[in-house]
């Protein structure tokens, strides 16, 4: 039964594109078309302009890091060697050292590395030939030859043969950025090659961008599967589609610029003081290019951004930026910066990288973030993945041990929390931002989870009330940065600090009586990569036999 009702919230929501579309992907077997490469398009004379470097991935001739794990391929069969996760493997497979930093340096290896691909992954079978690493190769393959690259003898014929390939396996079951990923390769292609052939990837690959673009960019300028990392992913595939069009001097759409700024605006907005990514839904460093990156990119592409968005709302030195269409919040107000999650989980029928978050929020002090959620360090299916995942994994409130949104497999949502109430009020004196969930639905009484956030200039006031009746265990999650320490000063009370000589950074004063602890956890900032970190939980058990809610929460005071 409870297999059944996983089921049943889960597929109620898909489209009816990605059930028939799955059936149809793993039914249809086309044969490759390995005939000759159609001859390749001349540019208008105009060079690729830089795009954003990436770390080098290939550390040796057959040597490989991706993801913080490193490994050697040296036979046929390591390229889809079981020892390898599967995102290990799809990075194998990208190719994406050939436009990575100081890749000139690496070009004999390049060539030997371009020679045994071909010779060791047989046509149409196997991970190398799976769409979405096939869409990134054929994008990697082409930025490395438009940078001045001969290709080496049988590429152009195989990269042919690669888009004949994709252009018959599209992921219309997944949507989303990897159907974004496979017609900006189906758009490079076409522009590369010329011919009636190629004339049809590009108009192919060009009307997949404009129905997906609309959807999946919101109208204040993020990603609609809300993950900030995926986002930058998106965004650099936006870049890249503009260049290349600048390269065969080819018109890009007109609405291209614009969703490039806002995509930028939105990037701007969703960063901490120290340049990096907050760890709301899938998200983790080193997979995207980083945010200042992309702004160079950008600006080498002349996009315009909102010197100031029309989503800020300025009192006296605070910032308040609500991104209304993804759901956050963040406020600047002095040395703080708060992010609050206070949207859904994603698209209903695109929660695959989803958390169950909702409510939660970072905070960064001075440059340092103090409050964070635990992120991602991987994707394979098992109990890490669902515990990175769950609401205890995020800086927000736990009830009755369950997750707001039902996290499951390894891309699976349920039943997910809806928000709804969401209010802000900015004056002289503070701003104050609320919302509520329905995530907690199921559970006896059927609670309401509102949360309020109340930030001055050295004060973050967090407010909790459950609306409901009967008995409820609450746990209250903040979690911490592997590189502050925490002192009890109290029973309700800790103390952050800093550095080896214990810097004072931050007072957290929780209320009304409960019971604090602080546990060991993990953080999760890159793939791969778990540091140790600290929780602090405070736990009550709360009755209501009335209309009143059940109200807790904390304060965080700094100097």
């Amino acid at each position: 039964m409870q297999t059944f009702r996983l089921y049943y919230h889960t597929l109620k929501h898909l489209r009816p594109v990605q059930i028939y579309g799955r059936l149809w992907f793993h039914s249809y077997r086309p044969r490759p078309n390995m005939g000759p490469a159609p001859p390749r398009r001349p540019t208008a004379g105009v060079p690729l302009i830089p795009t954003c470097p990436r770390p080098p991935s290939l550390t040796g001739p057959n040597e490989f890091t991706f993801l913080n794990e490193r490994a050697a391929v040296t036979k046929p069969e390591d390229w889809d060697s079981p020892s390898f996760s599967k995102l290990w493997l799809y990075n194998l497979h990208y190719f994406d050292d050939l436009n990575a930093e100081e890749a000139d340096r690496r070009s004999s290896w390049h060539r030997d590395l371009l020679r045994r691909w071909m010779a060791e992954n047989p046509p149409g079978s196997g991970t190398g030939w799976e769409p979405y690493p096939t869409s990134l190769r054929i994008v990697n393959w082409i930025k490395w030859m438009l940078r001045g690259q001969d290709p080496v003898a049988g590429m152009l014929d195989s990269l042919a043969a690669q888009t004949k390939w994709l252009n018959k396996r599209l992921e219309y079951h997944l949507l989303g950025n990897h159907l974004l990923a496979n017609a900006k390769a189906l758009v490079f292609a076409g522009l590369f090659f010329q011919g009636p052939e190629a004339e049809r990837f590009y108009s192919k690959g060009m009307r997949i961008l404009a129905r997906e673009l609309r959807e999946q960019i919101l109208a204040d300028g993020g990603h609609f599967e809300r993950s900030p990392m995926y986002h930058l992913i998106v965004l650099e595939d936006l870049l890249d589609l503009i260049n290349l069009h600048h390269v065969y001097g080819e018109p890009c759409p007109e609405d291209w610029p614009e969703t490039a700024g806002r995509m930028e605006d939105w990037s701007e907005v969703m960063r901490h003081p120290d340049g990096g990514i907050p760890l709301f839904n899938d998200a983790a460093s080193g997979v995207a290019p980083g945010p200042k990156d992309l702004d160079e990119y950008a600006q080498r592409l002349a996009i315009r951004t909102a010197a100031e968005s029309e989503r800020g709302v300025r009192e006296g030195e605070r910032s308040v930026r609500h991104l209304k269409d993804s759901g956050y919040v963040c406020i600047e107000e002095g040395s703080a910066v708060l992010l609050a999650d206070v949207g859904s989980v994603g698209p209903d029928y695109l929660p695959g990288h989803a958390h169950a978050g909702t409510l939660s929020f970072e905070l960064s002090l001075g440059g340092q973030r103090v409050i964070v959620n635990s992120g991602v360090s991987e994707y394979a299916e098992g109990p890490e993945r669902l515990r990175q995942r769950s609401t205890a994994a995020h800086s927000t409130v736990v009830l009755d041990g369950e997750n707001s949104s039902e996290v499951w497999g390894g891309f699976r949502v349920a039943r997910r929390a809806h928000v709804t109430d969401f209010t802000i009020r900015n004056t002289k004196d503070c701003c104050e931002i609320g919302a509520t969930h329905n995530g907690y639905q199921h559970l006896p009484g059927k609670p309401l989870h509102r949360r309020r956030w109340q930030l001055t200039h050295n004060t973050l006031l967090v407010e909790d009330e459950i609306h409901t009746q009967g008995h409820h265990t609450v746990g209250s999650y903040l979690r911490l940065p592997p590189d502050l320490n925490v002192e009890l000063a109290g029973p309700y009370r800790a103390q952050l600090s800093t550095g080896e000589q214990e810097a004072e950074l931050a007072g957290i004063q929780w209320w009304p009586e409960g019971r604090l602890q602080v546990e060991e956890t993990s953080w999760h900032p890159m793939f791969n990569h778990s540091v140790p970190s600290l929780v602090c939980v405070f736990r009550m058990e709360a009755s209501s036999a009335s209309s009143a809610p059940l109200r807790f929460g904390f304060q965080i005071q700094w100097p």
